[in-house]
């Protein structure tokens, strides 16, 4: 303490340790397998790999990049946004790479909100979004996905109502993370019409867009009216197994890309040059590669949960993403997530995530589980091989 204040900024007072180094760290401790925090087991693809040695052999971008990102990501960037979804971007003035999509989010929030302003979030949301709303000066109001029928389910009516004369911006995360929730193009075209209607911004999380298993990601800035409001953001991370490389990017309009980059180029200026230029590689590989992939996942996915269904979990068979929730009710009285995930390591040497620390309406997440299944096939059946064992307790 000095003068009398607590040395952290009481915008970061609630927030403490991240649940994903509290939960590894209990992994490494008890030797487990960790299922809780999503990043792979295994590499990326070889080429890309290879790339990233030849620039750096070759010294492309061993010292500061351009502030906007290397011109080789950034012109694939746009062309995997229009050979996907038919949205062009000016690699030039439409496209800004950044430190992974979590500084996206983060240079996006602190430029474009002022201190009060209310930003609507989908709960449960990635961890950072909170703190990044109060790094922001932010008030987050969140809108609860509702399990129902196996799935989870966004109430437009909810959405609609959470909306009042401070709303700035809304935050979507499709594929959702945690729940595996892919919102369909009626939610989608619900949304963008909403955000006209009150002439919102929308600041879109899409690192997910290649791992969808049933239905289709479609980019919210493809709606009428969309493109000029919506900051899309999306990383090489999941896509391209590189977790640790934090390379992301946004696409938006000059104006949102130039406010983005006034906040940005204060927070790690640049990074990874020459990551950027494997990634760019990476954006180029065939749809061989994106197929293969989302059929290696949808596969795991499957062994997963039928493993937890087995082992007595409910479970919500995700439709995107890299996670799976359960609800441990069905084990047998189990209420507290929390306190079920500190215990699982020593019950079953397996690790999970309670998706309680994801809301702020916590009691709405007390009894769910998130497990992860980007892992080795033989991983997978290890961990389902012991978490059977709570189904004969």
């Amino acid at each position: 303490m000095t003068q009398g204040r607590p040395l952290l900024n009481r915008r970061l007072a609630e927030f403490g340790t991240t649940i994903f180094a509290e939960m590894t760290a209990l992994a490494v401790r008890t030797g487990s397998i960790n299922l809780g925090q999503g990043f792979p087991d295994t590499d990326g693809p070889d080429e890309i790999r290879e790339a990233a040695v030849r620039a750096l052999r070759a010294g492309h971008g061993n010292q500061y990049p351009p502030g906007p990102g290397v011109p080789e990501l950034r012109t694939a960037v746009a062309e995997h946004q229009q050979r996907r979804y038919g949205l062009v971007y000016d690699p030039d003035t439409e496209v800004l790479v950044t430190t992974g999509a979590t500084e996206a989010v983060a240079a996006a929030l602190l430029a474009l909100l002022e201190p009060g302003d209310e930003v609507v979030a989908l709960e449960p949301y990635y961890d950072s979004y909170a703190a990044c709303i109060a790094m922001a000066g932010g008030t987050r109001v969140p809108v609860t996905l509702h399990p129902h029928d196996g799935a989870y389910r966004l109430d437009l009516d909810e959405l609609r109502a959470a909306v009042t004369p401070r709303t700035r911006l809304i935050l979507l995360n499709t594929p959702h993370n945690p729940t595996g929730t892919v919102l369909t193009r009626d939610e989608l075209s619900a949304v963008a019409e909403l955000a006209r209607e009150r002439d919102l911004l929308v600041v879109t999380d899409e690192v997910y867009e290649h791992l969808v298993f049933e239905g289709e990601h479609i980019p919210l800035a493809s709606f009428p009216g969309m493109r000029e409001r919506t900051v899309t953001i999306s990383s090489a991370g999941k896509t391209f197994s590189f977790t640790g490389w934090k390379v992301g990017w946004i696409t938006a309009s000059p104006e949102l890309v130039t406010a983005v980059r006034s906040a940005k180029q204060f927070l790690t200026y640049v990074s990874g040059g020459p990551l950027q230029y494997a990634v760019a590689e990476a954006l180029r590989l065939p749809d061989s590669y994106f197929d293969a992939l989302r059929a290696d996942l949808r596969a795991k996915r499957d062994l997963l949960s039928t493993g937890l269904a087995e082992a007595g979990f409910g479970v919500y068979e995700p439709a995107g993403t890299y996670f799976v929730t359960t609800d441990i009710r069905p084990l047998g009285g189990e209420q507290d997530g929390l306190a079920f995930c500190r215990a699982l390591p020593d019950r079953c040497g397996v690790v999970a995530v309670p998706n309680a620390v994801f809301y702020d309406h916590r009691d709405q997440g007390a009894p769910f589980v998130r497990f992860a299944f980007c892992k080795r096939t033989e991983v997978l059946t290890e961990a389902v091989s012991r978490l059977k064992g709570l189904a004969m307790r």
